[in-house]
């Protein structure tokens, strides 16, 4: 057995996060303060929203949107089971019930036919996931909720510098939600955010993050005059730190390189797993890009060996290789729902894993994944 030496994900951190962390240190001011303004304001730009409200986690994030729609016990809420589970938990956060659709198998996305097939008279919003950076259909899926009066949720977790029909995902969106663990393109360590264009929605948000406080704490403290607050409703601690966004705001600055950097890997596995049957690699879609913040092989039977077996070999070979996407509905704390039949999401968490793909990965490295493929493909 060989100790791993190829990583599934490496965050991009260098000497300009840590100094940037050390300059917020240094200033005094550590939490929700400047910085946090300065990252909500540049982020919100970069994926075309009219206002940015940074948070603690995407988790969280998924959790106001829901809060600020009033969704709440009695709705439904329709979610992928595709998907890591907190997209399902957020909506059991305020009481509601996830209904779980199915996804399209080239995507690991909702469709418009997929959500239709499980919409009832109790369903007050959906929750569409862009799964790994795989954009959705968005105009295929606004236009389609837009019909049914339904709030499109957009949970963009992993989708920073993706792009549908040309412009960034979040742009045009009613409400997204976002991540920056540091499995992801762009990392403040943990923290998330919430992109919206309707500002009476911006400034909710922003209150539900910091306990209902009609005026924030930076307000406050940068005031000449003393300031009685009002909490205005109850609310939550969802704050961002200054130290998490002068590290963000370092981040934006690498998000285009980054996203050409893992396409062009991505291209170079394409090649290389080209004549490989039974393999179908994560592409993009027709309408749009992926940032490729995962890379997902799709084992079909004719491969010859199957995902676990390929998991082990790629161990043994010193490959961090991940399963693929999770089912909620197939986890122990979903286990008093009974879903709809989810065939295309049982077969994708089944027979899926995802590859290495990072800012650090060699092209000797790609060569040696794919002669281990290669050498199962051949037996």
């Amino acid at each position: 057995m060989s100790s791993t030496r190829i990583p599934v994900m490496i965050p991009r951190l260098g000497e300009e996060e840590a100094q940037a962390a050390a300059d917020a240190v240094r200033s005094g001011w550590v939490a929700q303060g400047p910085r946090v303004a300065r990252f909500e304001q540049e982020f919100a730009a970069l994926v075309g929203a009219g206002h940015g409200v940074a948070v603690s986690s995407c988790t969280t994030a998924l959790h106001l949107a829901l809060v600020v729609l009033e969704i709440g016990p009695g709705d439904e809420v329709i979610v992928p089971s595709f998907s890591f589970i907190a997209t399902a938990n957020a909506v059991r956060y305020v009481g509601a019930t996830p209904v779980f659709a199915d996804v399209d198998v080239r995507t690991g996305n909702l469709t418009v036919a997929t959500i239709d097939a499980v919409r009832t008279a109790r369903t007050r919003a959906v929750i569409a996931v862009h799964q790994g950076g795989v954009p959705f259909d968005v105009a295929a899926l606004r236009n389609a909720t837009g019909r049914w009066g339904l709030p499109l949720i957009e949970d963009a977790a992993c989708a920073a510098g993706s792009t549908a029909y040309g412009r960034p995902v979040g742009a045009g969106a009613t409400i997204s939600a976002w991540s920056f663990h540091p499995r992801k393109l762009l990392t403040t360590g943990e923290g998330g955010m919430v992109t919206v264009d309707d500002p009476e929605w911006a400034a909710r948000l922003r209150r539900l993050r910091e306990h209902g406080m009609n005026v924030s704490a930076a307000d406050r403290h940068a005031s000449s005059q003393p300031v009685i607050e009002a909490y205005l409703e109850t609310a939550f601690n969802y704050r961002m730190t200054d130290i998490q966004a002068a590290i963000g705001l370092v981040q934006l600055g690498r998000l285009a390189d980054l996203v050409a950097h893992r396409r062009a890997l991505a291209a170079r596995y394409h090649e290389l797993l080209a004549d490989l049957k039974g393999l179908a690699p994560v592409r993009d879609p027709e309408y749009g890009e992926t940032n490729f913040q995962s890379f997902w092989l799709l084992i079909d039977p004719e491969y010859g060996t199957g995902r676990d077996e390929v998991l082990a070999e790629l161990a043994a070979a010193g490959v961090s290789a991940r399963r693929g996407i999770m089912a909620a509905h197939l986890e122990p704390a979903y286990a008093d729902v009974s879903p709809a039949p989810l065939p295309v999401t049982e077969r994708l968490t089944r027979d899926s894993l995802i590859l290495p793909l990072h800012h650090a990965l060699t092209e000797d490295d790609q060569d040696h994944i794919v002669a281990v493929l290669r050498k199962l493909a051949a037996r």
